[in-house]
Formats: structure tokens, C-alpha cells, sequence
């Protein structure tokens, strides 16, 4: 198995140590509430602090894990919780109880965005996005029904956090002490899709507000509205979150098939429903069925969303800003909550936020459906319908061949001139006939030898210059 489909385990732990505090918080402002002398408001004012911190982390250092390096950044962030979450937890002065929250929550902030960047990067970034929050719900579910028997001290959720980040620390050393070279070699550059990102930020934070106003006050409803202890919203919590995990399973077993305007556009519709229905609540049956109904809702939305910011950048920079974005809401969440009920009543407050969560429905629609620059859309060849085109026979034109009219070339007959060639006669050497045909012995012998010496009539091109004799023959 090669490297790029291999599950990174380290992003799925770190993605899930950020993101444990906001799946605590009911229990985490409950605990605040009962355990120091606070009230409903101003231990959701704590909670809020806790989670703007972590907001804030994201929105400064979503551009910059590539220069800091992944690794080097997992650590600091981690190292922040275990000392914020921690002091939080030992300590009941109200301001070191509020600067411990403060600490902690930008910790968590700094490793949920070193994890959406790494997570951008994958080539299944769905998928990945889906394990982290697997792990996240799981271990909820199990503290959920763990902390009630710990006793009622304010600093138990959040001794749970800083031992989560403690634990997870050394996993880091897993992850790259730099960028890799594809990202950190390529120019920063505007950011890609810059309206559709917006859009989506913005939608974000109204749809994480929403859905954190019900779930700070989520303990209290059940507490007070619906008149159940603490163990049993406790263990209706733990349900619900393993829910959570069916409904994770689910999406990560349809993965991009139903692709993401879908699962994002009904998703939202039916957790506003949950969402009046659990505010309004009175009993067990009520406030359980709507609780675990939008449990089970809420992560398949959001995995969806992920996915979606981080296929608009492949650096991760939208999936940063809009994780940021949804802290910002999941932050202002717990206060807007108070105020809402301690205004209008829960009921009310369902009312409201379940109208606010259908108008956000819609802009978060659009930017599912529209396509984005460098979007590769698979298509199976079985999607295909096959056309056949018929065939046409096309008659041949007869086409009549012209009349071309034979040209007879007529011979002409080229006399044949005869040239006198003029007769030509020897010229005189004067030397008579006589003579000519009289040759002596000795003149005989001379020409005897001359023809001995003369060339062979195999080598007839032979010269010889004049006055050089033959070589004598090889022995």
C-alpha cells in the first residue's frame, strides 16, 4: 500500500484531542456552574472564552503551519492544553480557572488546525475527516459515561481534555518537522474560490452557533426542563454520541456518492427539527429521541462540510477558515444559548435556532453545488448510456460518362536524307611500292623483337615510356 492511502493516524489523534473540548462542553459548563460560584450565564460566558480561544488559533495560524512545520506546531499546541486544561482543573480561583480555559482552548485551536491542514493535503480528505471525528465522538461517549462517577468537582472535563492531549503528544513525532515539498515549494497565492469560501465561512459560523447554543444548555434542559439526574443526561449523552458513530460510519461508507450539496441541504433541515424538538422537551422519551436523532446528524453534516472547504484549497487554508469559522459560532454558541433561554425559555430558543439553521440551509447549498476550478468529475462507465447510431444506405448517382471524341493524329512521314560521305586517300609517303614490300634479314630480326618486347594482349592498356626498358623477370 502506497504512502498517499495509507491512514495517517497521527492527523486522526490530533484531530481529535481539538476537538474534544467542544464535544465536552455541556458537561464541562455544567461542571462550571455546579462546581464554583457562577452562574448559568457566566459559566457560559467560560465556555464561550474557552472556545473563541480556540477560534482565534485558527484564524492566526492558518497560513503559517508550513512555516512553522507541522510537527513543531502539534507539540506547542498540545503542550498548551496540557498546562491550560490542567491549571483550569486544579485550581478553584476563578481567574486562574478562566485563564487555564483561555490557555487550553488556544492550544486546542493550534492542533485542531495543524490536523485540517494536514488533512487538506490528503488525497481523501472525506475519509480522513470521517476517522477523526470516529475517534472524537467515541471517546466523548466514553467520558460521558465515565465522569458522572468521578465525582462532582468542576475540574473533571477538563482533566480529561489536558490527559487527551497528553497522551496524544507523542504521536507528533510522526508527523513532518516541515511542509512536504509539494506544498512548501509552491507560491502562496490567492486563495482559490475566494466567494464560494466566504460564503461558506460565513454560513459556518451561523450553523456552529445554532448548533452549539442547544448544546451548552443541552444539560440543562435535561436537568431542569425534563427533570432527569445527572447520570441518566449523561447516558443519554453517551448514546447519542455513539449514534454519532453509526451516523459517521455511514458517511464514510457513502463517501462522495451522494455527493455533498445532498448530505449538507437535508442534513441541516433535519437537525433543525431535532433541535426544536429537543428544546422543547419534558421527559425522557422527548428529550433523548431528539438528542440522540441530531447526534447522529450533526457529525455526517459536518464531515460533509470539511470535506467540502478542503477540496476549495488544496494547502488547506479554506479548511483552516472555515474550522475557524465553525469554532467562532461553536464559541459564541454556550452564551447565545443562556441568553436565548434565559429570555425566552428553551422552547423558544429551539424555535429561533431551528429558523436560523433553515435560512443558512441555503447558501451552504449553493456553494455544494457549485463546481470549482481544477474539479475532476468521475464518472463510472456504466453511467453512460450507449447510442446507437443507425446506418444509412445512401444510393450511388448513376453519373452517364461524357462522349469525348476521338482525335485521329495523322502520320507524317520524315524522309530520310542520304549525306555523301567524300572518299579520302592516304597521303603520299614517298616512298615507293617497291620498297615497301622489300624488307632485308636484318630488318626482320628487329621487328622480331620488337614484338616480343611489345605488351601482351592480356594487358593491352600497358605503356611504357619512351627509351625504358622492360624489368627483368622475378626469380
Amino acid at each position: 500500500m502506497s504512502a498517499r492511502t495509507t491512514t495517517p493516524w497521527p492527523l486522526v489523534a490530533l484531530f481529535t484531542a481539538g476537538y474534544l473540548a467542544a464535544y465536552l462542553l455541556p458537561t464541562t459548563v455544567g461542571r462550571l456552574d455546579s462546581g464554583l460560584p457562577l452562574s448559568a450565564t457566566q459559566a457560559g460566558a467560560i465556555g464561550s472564552v474557552l472556545l473563541m480561544s480556540s477560534a482565534s488559533a485558527g484564524f492566526l495560524l492558518a497560513s503559517r503551519v508550513d512555516r512553522f512545520g507541522p510537527r513543531r506546531l502539534a507539540r506547542a499546541g498540545l503542550l498548551l492544553a496540557v498546562a491550560g486544561y490542567g491549571t483550569a482543573a486544579l485550581s478553584d480561583a476563578l481567574p486562574l480557572v478562566v485563564a487555564g480555559a483561555v490557555l487550553g482552548g488556544f492550544g486546542s485551536g493550534t492542533a485542531t488546525t495543524v490536523a485540517a491542514t494536514g488533512i487538506a493535503g490528503r488525497r481523501d480528505p472525506h475519509r480522513v475527516t470521517t476517522l477523526g471525528l470516529l475517534g472524537v465522538s467515541a471517546l466523548a461517549g466514553a467520558l460521558y459515561l465515565t465522569i458522572p462517577h468521578l465525582g462532582p468537582a468542576h475540574g473533571v472535563p477538563l482533566a480529561a481534555i489536558a490527559v487527551t492531549a497528553l497522551l496524544v503528544l507523542p504521536l507528533t513525532g510522526r508527523l513532518p518537522a516541515r511542509a512536504p515539498a509539494a506544498r512548501a515549494v509552491r507560491p502562496a497565492g490567492p486563495l482559490p474560490c475566494r466567494r464560494s469560501g466566504l460564503l461558506l465561512a460565513a454560513a459556518m459560523l451561523f450553523w456552529s452557533l445554532a448548533q452549539n447554543s442547544l448544546w451548552g444548555v443541552s444539560g440543562r434542559i435535561g436537568l431542569t426542563q425534563a427533570g432527569l439526574g445527572e447520570v441518566t443526561v449523561g447516558a443519554v449523552f453517551a448514546v447519542a454520541l455513539g449514534a454519532g458513530l453509526i451516523g459517521v460510519v455511514c458517511a464514510g461508507v457513502l463517501g462522495p456518492r451522494l455527493g455533498r450539496a445532498l448530505p449538507i441541504g437535508l442534513g441541516t433541515v433535519l437537525i433543525a427539527g431535532c433541535i426544536a424538538l429537543s428544546a422543547a422537551s419534558t421527559d425522557l422519551t422527548s428529550f433523548a429521541t431528539g438528542e440522540i436523532a441530531w447526534n447522529t446528524l450533526y457529525p455526517v453534516v459536518l464531515s460533509y462540510v470539511i470535506g467540502l472547504a478542503a477540496s476549495m484549497d488544496q494547502r488547506g487554508r479554506w479548511a483552516v477558515l472555515v474550522g475557524s469559522a465553525s469554532s467562532l459560532g461553536t464559541a459564541c454558541g454556550p452564551l447565545t444559548g443562556s441568553l436565548l433561554s434565559a429570555l425566552a425559555g428553551y422552547p423558544a430558543m429551539g424555535l429561533v435556532l431551528a429558523a436560523g439553521l433553515l435560512l443558512v440551509t441555503v447558501p451552504m447549498t449553493f456553494v455544494a453545488l457549485r463546481p470549482r476550478p481544477g474539479q475532476i468529475v468521475e464518472t463510472s462507465a456504466l453511467d453512460i448510456p450507449v447510442v446507437e447510431i443507425p446506418v444509412v444506405e445512401i444510393p450511388l448517382a448513376e453519373i452517364p460518362a461524357p462522349d469525348i471524341p476521338v482525335v485521329e493524329i495523322p502520320v507524317v512521314e520524315i524522309p530520310v536524307v542520304e549525306i555523301a560521305v567524300p572518299e579520302t586517300t592516304a597521303p603520299e609517303t614517298g616512298v615507293s611500292d617497291a620498297r615497301s614490300a622489300r624488307l632485308t634479314s636484318g630488318e626482320v630480326a628487329d621487328l622480331a623483337d620488337l614484338l616480343a618486347e611489345s605488351p601482351s594482349a592480356e594487358d593491352p592498356f600497358a605503356r611504357r615510356p619512351a627509351g625504358v626498358s622492360p624489368l627483368p623477370p622475378l626469380t
